[in-house]
């Protein structure tokens, strides 16, 4: 993960993504509370060149290592179901399909150049089916 402090955007609740999927630049919102969770990491850490480093200073934190911390994080949980970095991208989008976000949105926020790979959340959205109301339910 390449993500440099000087990527977070405090000002606008952003983050750039620089080079991420299909080698594109984007931007990201950035919930005030993990602001407030980076700034107590970046007080804590004092990373130099990227926000998470890895063991050595300076250098960014692996893949493997992300991996690691993952697997940890879901053992502790007490998550049964397999899960992987990439999950965790599908279940934002999914999650923001959910909460109402215009499937355009999504498609920008992923990186996607199709919208038909974006379509892919939309059968996955079980919790939208569930609150489409019958007009049956206006007689």
């Amino acid at each position: 993960m390449a993500l440099q402090p000087v990527h977070i955007d405090s000002m606008r609740n952003i983050v750039l993504l620089k080079n991420s999927k299909g080698k594109k630049d984007r931007i990201v919102p950035l919930s005030p509370k993990i602001l407030e969770m980076l700034r107590e990491y970046y007080k804590v850490f004092k990373p130099t060149t990227y926000l998470f480093e890895g063991q050595i200073k300076g250098k960014p934190y692996d893949d493997r290592s992300l991996q690691q911390v993952l697997k940890q994080a879901i053992q502790k949980s007490g998550i049964r179901k397999p899960v992987t970095l990439h999950w965790l991208r599908h279940s934002y989008a999914t999650h923001l399909l959910e909460s109402g976000t215009d499937l355009r949105y999504i498609q920008e926020l992923l990186g996607h150049n199709s919208s038909k790979t974006t379509e892919i959340y939309t059968h996955v959205s079980i919790k939208s089916i569930q609150q489409i109301k019958s007009s049956f339910d206006d007689l």
